[in-house]
């Protein structure tokens, strides 16, 4: 922390004052819409997912008491949460980095066999997306070999041109606590392109005293100012907070959902052009 009394202690400019203002009230405009939206969204469906972590329902985290002797190591270091500072050095020739969640986020997936035919009707019915995908399962047969999965995917409205237009100013990177044998055909599916950069799965999560599966950004950089993660699960992004852009559940009993174009792209649009000025 800079000392006040220095004599060359760094004087922020009211042009950066400006810029911290416009970014937080940017920030409670976007959490409000999200409130908004919640509160009209419907029931979401139990979705298919090899993310077992997932939970709709969150438990609050419990409450740590920090000691007061600088001497004794805190319990809890391996959990630090790192917060990007003010002041912190924007580079606007680099990309924006935008970390995408998969189930619930970009798709849902569901375990055909156990998919009413009546959801699945009333889905394509309504213009939804859809396809049907095998994939391995970490299951095995009793031959001992991989047990195959018969999975209905449906796709967020707005996907395609969600990746598109994002990718035109951003880095895409998809990061999902899936294993691979489940998300690697599904991406292969959404993403022929190849518009992300790279793809990580379960394996590429840590776990913590608080969540197992957590995405922590630090594997991807160490750069915080221009990174984000989007994910309809908050804890996955409990170690990097303020980098996270939480995002309502999609279902396939949400046809008419319109975050991914109206409400995601442009507030990732605006962070992109985000700098110190």
């Amino acid at each position: 922390m800079v000392e006040l009394g220095q004599t060359d202690t760094e004087v922020y400019a009211p042009k950066k004052t400006l810029h911290v203002w416009r970014a937080l009230l940017n920030w409670l405009a976007f959490f409000f819409q999200i409130f908004v939206q919640i509160i009209k969204a419907t029931p979401t469906l139990i979705n298919y997912s090899s993310s077992s972590s997932s939970s709709p329902s969150f438990e609050p985290l419990p409450v740590v008491e920090l000691s007061e002797s600088p001497e004794s190591p805190s319990p809890y270091a391996a959990s630090a949460v790192n917060i990007p500072t003010a002041d912190a050095a924007y580079d606007l020739s680099q990309k924006l980095t935008v970390v995408l969640d998969l189930d619930e986020t970009l798709v849902c997936a569901y375990e055909t066999s156990s998919l009413p035919a009546i959801v699945r009707n009333q889905a394509i019915d309504a213009g939804l997306n859809w396809f049907e995908l095998e994939c391995l399962s970490s299951d095995k047969e009793s031959e001992g070999k991989p047990k195959i999965n018969y999975v209905t995917v449906f796709e967020r409205p707005g996907l395609h041109e969600f990746l598109t237009q994002l990718s035109l100013f951003a880095d895409l990177i998809l990061f999902t606590a899936g294993l691979e044998g489940y998300a690697k055909p599904l991406v292969d599916r959404i993403d022929a392109e190849n518009r992300f950069s790279r793809r990580l799965y379960r394996p590429s999560t840590s776990s913590t005293e608080y969540r197992e599966h957590v995405k922590d950004l630090s594997c991807i950089s160490r750069n915080f100012c221009r990174i984000v993660i989007v994910d309809n699960n908050p804890f996955s992004f409990l170690l990097q907070p303020v980098n996270g852009i939480p995002c309502i559940p999609f279902s396939a009993g949400q046809p008419h959902d319109n975050q991914l174009l109206d409400v995601i792209l442009p507030l990732l649009k605006q962070l992109s052009e985000q700098g110190d000025g």
